[in-house]
């Protein structure tokens, strides 16, 4: 996991429908996921045998397996490997960051619908420290023991899985933000959702579960209380790890995590176990990050936790809800705490009122979300709030669907989007903003 980010924490993705909408249809409030057939329970030895290869890699190149390093390279080809004989189309993405050449490793399975992809993803590097068998050999071998049961099973599953591991998450989540920016905006919209696991085997674990997308959080959720495991939402990684990246551009994230640097308290130590005024890793960014630094128990978990969603997340289809769309993609700057501004979409062919569940897709770049405050203006200057400003609410970026019941108002008309910031400090501006009737 990478140590800080530059600014607040990225914003909370759109919701996702149940089944998982591809990403930029308008979202409604998520649902149960589908039913889908049973999960196969993943050994956890064979997670183990995965990080005992890292351990050898690492040792047998400088002691680390670092972005720029001979051990990164090591890494990726022995992933690369597995799952070319296990059936996976298999891609390596190159980039260069610190006058270093950096890879990440993209694997496909065939079959199951791409324009409703479901990815999972771990960054494959560790710090130059040590050999990163936490942060994030736990995660990149959790990663790539689900794959390869999904090739044992011969899954065909309706959505089509993609499995990523990142380079240079390190040092600012560089590989997976080469690789979303590298998609057109078309490619984007085909993901409909992304799995992350960082850090999944922390020596004194506790059970941390994304709380990006609704849909994602309660798939892993209802794993963890099938088995008796309570869970807490993830805070110390929000936007410090590769979903972050997804995140940013509109893509519904979750994700597993099972703690860092910070100290585990006596309530989190009592449903838990563990020890209480300890960190969750007192490896962490390390050179005792060794395979001596997981436990097994949570790794476990976590691997099986991955594999439910996997399965049931890619079960069943999803039909997107009908309706016409009405969008303005130009942008408009917010000034900091200043004047409101507005965006107008301009709807016009249409009998009688606006629907009882308009539905209104906003994506807001900025470094405050708390600052904004933002408002549906309708034709006739009605007015809808679609958001408060909120001092506690510290993320960046709004990206979010709201639904207005606009019943009395008419259909035609100039509707428009106010914005303001209402605080000092920060910037953004109105990225796009859609109707849909």
């Amino acid at each position: 996991m990478k140590l800080s980010v530059p600014g607040r924490t990225l914003a909370t993705a759109t919701l996702a429908l149940a089944g998982l909408l591809a990403a930029g249809a308008p979202t409604q409030a998520a649902q149960s996921a589908p039913s889908a057939a049973a999960a196969p329970d993943i050994p956890v030895a064979n997670v183990k045998a995965h990080l005992d290869q890292f351990q050898s890699i690492a040792s047998a190149n400088g002691g680390n397996r670092a972005h720029g390093r001979s051990g990164y390279r090591a890494s990726l080809d022995y992933v690369k490997a597995k799952l070319d004989a296990a059936g996976y189309t298999t891609t390596i993405q190159q980039f260069s960051y610190g006058g270093s050449t950096g890879y990440n490793l993209i694997a496909d399975w065939p079959g199951g619908d791409t324009a409703q992809t479901l990815m999972t993803g771990a960054h494959l590097d560790s710090v130059s420290s040590g050999a990163g068998i936490n942060d994030n050999g736990s995660g990149s071998a959790a990663v790539l023991e689900a794959a390869l049961a999904v090739s044992r099973a011969q899954l065909q599953p309706d959505k089509h899985l993609r499995f990523g591991w990142w380079g240079a998450e390190e040092l600012g989540l560089v590989g997976s933000r080469y690789y979303v920016n590298s998609l057109s905006s078309t490619e984007r919209s085909r993901i409909a959702g992304y799995l992350n696991l960082d850090m999944v085997g922390s020596p004194n674990a506790g059970y941390f579960v994304y709380d990006d997308d609704t849909l994602l959080e309660q798939t892993f959720k209802d794993y963890f209380a099938g088995i008796g495991v309570p869970t807490e939402i993830e805070t110390e990684g929000d936007g410090r790890s590769d979903h972050a990246s997804f995140k940013n551009v509109g893509i519904p994230v979750g994700g597993l995590f099972t703690g860092a640097g910070r100290t585990k308290t006596s309530a989190q130590a009592q449903k838990w176990g563990g020890t209480a005024g300890q960190s969750f890793d007192r490896c962490y960014h390390s050179s005792c990050d060794t395979t001596a630094n997981i436990n097994d128990t949570a790794l476990d978990r976590n691997s099986d936790a991955l594999a439910h969603a996997l399965w049931t997340l890619s079960s069943g289809t999803t039909v997107p809800p009908d309706g016409d769309v009405y969008e303005n993609t130009a942008d408009v700057s917010i000034p900091d705490y200043g004047s409101a501004v507005t965006s107008t979409v301009n709807v016009s062919g249409r009998s009688g009122n606006a629907p009882s569940a308009l539905k209104v897709g906003v994506d807001i770049k900025h470094t405050y979300r708390g600052d904004l405050v933002i408002d549906l203006v309708a034709p006739d200057g009605s007015t809808y709030r679609l958001k408060n400003s909120s001092g506690g609410d510290s993320a960046d970026n709004v990206i979010a669907t709201y639904t207005v019941d606009a019943s009395s108002e008419a259909a035609n008309g100039a509707w428009k989007l106010r914005v303001q910031d209402v605080a000092r400090w920060d910037t953004g501006y109105i990225d796009s903003w859609k109707l849909t009737f």
